[in-house]
């Protein structure tokens, strides 16, 4: 029998007695018994068996094979990096700094509060006993569990026995918290004292110190050092405390805390490196591979984010590699001072003129350039590349000018030079710069004897200077890529492989998802076989009962309400509304109250319509929204106001608005963004994917969204391809312009898979005769396809999801930590998931752009090996979403549902039978695959079915 849940829950493993982990608790615990039992064993900080829980999350499955580790990390200063953070499995903050971060966002992560005992000099229980009471209660009932307690005391190797006033508060504290989990800094004597008190030890500074002179690390005299790692190794001898060193090096030296991780793991500790202060995100046993790329720009005030290079021809192919993009406008904001190597992977540089303020600029670029931050710049780099400057960055200054009447060659180019253009060399262009000796060239142009290079891989990273760039071809109001940009922008930026987070596929399959705009839905049918019929009843009979699949529906307020722009119709047109609404298939969206088409006119800091400081005569005539009697603009009425009036009057019983569809332009800015958020409810629209054959550049796919601002509520998420609208040339024909949205779907698919599956269209699309077959010809051509329909929100909260997502490795081994709902990698080199060794991953597939790696649950950890069999049964591929998996030997258990036609096919089945919970499904078998078709549910939530595959 068919279980419902939500698909983001957790059911309660089902796995016999013997196989199951641990119950999932509502606090954190950690079995740090287990991991000094492991030291003893191994003699480093090991756990086999060790389970880690954070606020209801799951327990991490473990195997002999693969025994888990508690990785921990520390970070005192004021902002959180919890996206990085959260791939350790305890962290220590310094709770008058930050706050500890809501369970959601790190589920898997125990936060550990540094206790600041710097003032405590009493040595008595009852001073003690009050020091408990003042400080650690509050931070006991703001949900701390485990605290380091730090009075700032130097290492020491204990001669003159402990502290006293130390060991008056362990006691002081077991006695009125024993569930408490302590840590305790230096104070090895201490340490020996009340090793069975304690779950942790920490050393600082065994090889650098954090106070030399001019920010320079202090070393540790080698014979200081010795001395204390002697100690250690006694203190590990008698107890078995796990030990955790901190080190340091400076903030830029990522080469150094690698190195001198693993120098501390040599040495018996489980290592943490970071920076004075303790500010980074520093190294451990693990390394979190940074996913954050910064895109400087220098805008014209004419031209908006939306519209910019970076966004238009950059951003989706790092999106595509992996990273996640902070703009900024340096016309516009400061530059920013957060930018390290431990969150950044690089910057790019995408300007087309000098910036404003061009020598600050230059100083800024330079010194990141000299921290070891990866740099491309595409286009210009928005200073004079005077000899100094050139200098500077290893390139090799041309003396001279061109020659006048020269014949422009092209030297030599590089493969990725030539993508999809290549602009005739202009003279005007010409920048005097060469490659170094170190450096190579990617497009080397001549003009008599004036030789240059356009473009060159260099030791900071790599350029690609206009015309090479993106290319603007006026004549055709189109953009091409002169250079191939995932090559250029991987080898320039130096980025690694890595499992990528992946938002187009889940188990192997294409997502697909439908959204649809309220305009029009006042409109009525042009065609004879039905007559003069409103848009929403046609469509309701024609296509949403038809296609019973996952649909994002929205209406507009002010179209068909009794406060809108029709009253007299609002009694014809709100029953269609109802009756839609009210298809299982369906979820509620809102278009907004009065369907403003130019966003971007709103103040970001009112909310307010402002006007542009110029327009054309042509421009100001365009109506800023729909014709509403006495209505002026109002953010919150168009937000707030049009969820309320189909919550109230729309929606049926058991459902409510659950998406902002953004009207107009789609331009939303941040303000609209974060009311959208604090109404409850998700938000879409945007970007301009549109390719196809008579467009063909890369230029017409946009990313995945755009980043407003650094708060987390102002990214905003784009469809995954544009509407009919403009298929159909604005609605003005031709009206069967829809079907073309096929090549898009193909040409954002193969060679390389960019995007999901996204069929975006309008109530109107159902008035004409030549729209609605072509809308019919799309579901038609879709509904063949290898697709896993889903929600427009379940889309939304992926994209969400995957910006957050903490990718970090140990050695060969990655450790990947998604979100409920993100379940997709996608590994871009060679070979397979190891599965006896791996956790958390359910099977893989190849896909177009690499192996799509299928994980079970919001956490994985494997290696990769070569794709020789395994005899291990995997997921081949399913369109149904995957909980709960689990893997014990050969066997495999996991619960499986969707939402139309769901299905899991198996791979490597030698020996192996599936079988489903409450009775047996469809089955097919083929070799040693097998696949299972289970019943769908295409309302929410989801029913899951028990699957288990049994070896002999």
């Amino acid at each position: 029998m068919a279980k419902t849940q939500n698909n983001k829950g957790n059911a309660v493993s089902r796995l016999p007695a013997g196989r199951r982990g641990r119950p999932t608790g509502a606090g954190f615990h950690i079995d740090w018994g287990l991991w000094r039992r492991w030291v003893l064993v191994s003699g480093l900080l090991l756990a086999s068996g060790l389970h880690l829980f954070a606020h209801a999350a799951e327990a991490v499955k473990t195997s002999a094979q693969a025994a888990a580790r508690v990785n921990v990390a520390f970070y005192y200063q004021n902002t959180l990096p919890i996206d990085e953070l959260q791939a350790f499995d305890v962290v220590v903050i310094d709770p008058a700094r930050a706050k500890r971060p809501a369970p959601a966002l790190a589920p898997h992560t125990s936060w550990f509060a540094r206790l600041d005992l710097r003032a405590w000099k009493h040595q008595s229980a009852d001073a003690a006993g009050q020091f408990v009471r003042a400080r650690l209660q509050p931070l006991w009932d703001a949900g701390y569990r485990g605290f380091l307690l730090d009075d700032g005391a130097k290492a020491d190797t204990g001669a003159a026995g402990p502290d006293a006033g130390v060991l008056a508060l362990i006691d002081a504290i077991r006695a009125h918290y024993p569930e408490a989990r302590l840590m305790l800094r230096n104070h090895i004597a201490v340490a020996r004292a009340r090793a069975g008190q304690l779950d942790a030890w920490v050393l600082d500074s065994l090889y650098q110190h954090p106070g030399g002179y001019g920010g320079l690390m202090g070393k540790v005299p080698e014979t200081e050092r010795a001395s204390m790692l002697d100690e250690v190794r006694q203190l590990q001898a008698e107890s078995h405390l796990p030990v955790i060193a901190i080190d340091y090096c400076r903030p830029a030296d990522k080469r150094c805390r690698r190195d001198l991780a693993q120098r501390l793991i040599q040495d018996g500790v489980q290592p943490f490196v970071t920076a004075p202060g303790v500010g980074i995100v520093g190294i451990g046993r693990i390394e979190v591979m940074p996913r954050k790329i910064l895109i400087v720009q220098s805008l014209p005030k004419n031209i908006t984010l939306e519209q910019s290079t970076g966004v238009i021809g950059l951003s989706m192919p790092l999106n595509y590699l992996g990273y996640d993009i902070r703009y900024v406008d340096i016309n516009r904001q400061s530059l920013p001072a957060d930018i390290g190597s431990d969150r950044y992977a690089g910057i790019v540089v995408a300007m087309s003129q000098p910036a404003a303020r061009a020598g600050i600029w230059r100083q800024w670029l330079l010194a990141r350039i000299n921290e070891g931050l990866p740099v491309a710049v595409v286009g210009h780099f928005g200073f004079a590349m005077d000899g100094p400057t050139a200098a500077a960055l290893g390139l090799e200054g041309v003396a001279g000018t061109v020659p006048p009447g020269s014949t422009p060659q092209i030297v030599s180019h590089a493969p990725l030079i030539g993508f999809e253009t290549l602009p005739v060399p202009d003279v005007r262009t010409a920048v005097g710069i060469r490659a170094g000796t170190a450096d190579q060239s990617l497009l080397r142009l001549k003009f008599g004897s004036y030789i240059y290079d356009a473009a060159a891989m260099t030791s900071w990273g790599g350029y690609v200077l206009d015309p090479y760039g993106v290319v603007s071809q006026d004549a055709i109001t189109q953009y091409r890529l002169a250079f191939q940009p995932l090559d250029f922008l991987k080898a320039a930026l130096r980025l690694p492989d890595m499992p990528v987070p992946d938002v187009t596929s889940e188990n192997g399959r294409r997502l697909m998802f439908t959204q649809v705009d309220g305009d029009g839905f006042v409109s009525r049918t042009e065609f004879s076989s039905a007559p003069n019929q409103f848009s929403g009843q046609v469509l309701h009979d024609r296509i949403l009962t038809k296609y019973p699949i996952p649909m994002t529906m929205s209406v507009i307020e002010g179209e068909i309400g009794p406060a809108g722009e029709y009253p007299a119709l609002s009694p014809l047109l709100e029953p269609i509304a109802r009756k839609i609404f009210a298809l299982p298939h369906i979820e509620i969206a809102s278009h907004t109250y009065s369907h403003p088409f130019f966003l971007w006119q709103i103040d970001n800091t009112s909310g307010k319509r402002v006007k542009p400081f110029f327009q054309t005569a042509e421009e100001e005539a365009d109506p800023f929204s729909l014709n509403i009697p006495g209505y002026e603009f109002d953010l919150d009425r168009e937000i707030f106001g049009s969820i309320d009036y189909i919550n109230q009057r729309l929606a049926p019983p058991g459902k409510q608005v659950e998406a902002i569809l953004w009207t107009g332009d789609a331009e939303a800015p941040a303000i609209a963004l974060r009311k959208a958020a604090q109404a409850g409810v998700l938000s879409i629209n945007g970007g301009s994917t549109v390719i196809t054959k008579s467009r063909s550049s890369w230029t017409n796919i946009a990313p995945y969204g755009v980043a407003k601002g650094d708060a987390p509520d102002e990214y905003q998420v784009y469809a995954a391809t544009m509407n009919e609208n403009v298929y159909t040339n604005d609605w003005l024909g031709p009206f069967y312009g829809f079907n073309r949205v096929l090549e898009t779907f193909s040409m954002t698919n193969e060679p390389i898979r960019f995007k999901a599956l996204n069929i975006y269209y309008h109530f109107y699309s159902a008035t004409k005769k030549a729209s609605l077959r072509a809308l019919e010809e799309v579901f038609d051509a879709v509904m063949k396809q290898a697709i896993f329909p889903i929600y427009t929100t379940d889309y939304i909260r992926r994209v969400l999801q995957w910006r957050r997502v903490a990718v970090a490795r140990e050695g060969d081994r990655w450790l990947v930590r998604s979100g409920t709902d993100l379940r997709q990698l996608r590994w871009p080199g060679q070979g397979v998931p190891e599965l006896s060794g791996a956790t958390g991953i359910a099977g893989y597939m190849p896909g177009p752009g690499g192996l799509y790696i299928h994980m079970g649950g919001d956490q994985a950890s494997f290696r990769m090996r070569s794709a020789a069999q395994q005899n291990m049964p995997y997921v081949r591929e399913a369109s149904g979403f995957i909980r709960n998996f689990q893997r014990q030997g050969r066997d495999m258990q996991f619960d499986l549902g969707g939402y139309y036609k769901p299905f899991v096919q198996f791979a490597d089945m030698s020996g192996c039978t599936p079988s489903v919970a409450g009775g047996a499904r469809q089955s097919r078998r083929s070799a040693d695959t097998w696949r299972l078709d289970v019943a769908g549910h295409v309302a929410k939530p989801v029913a899951f079915h028990s699957i288990r595959v049994h070896c002999e």
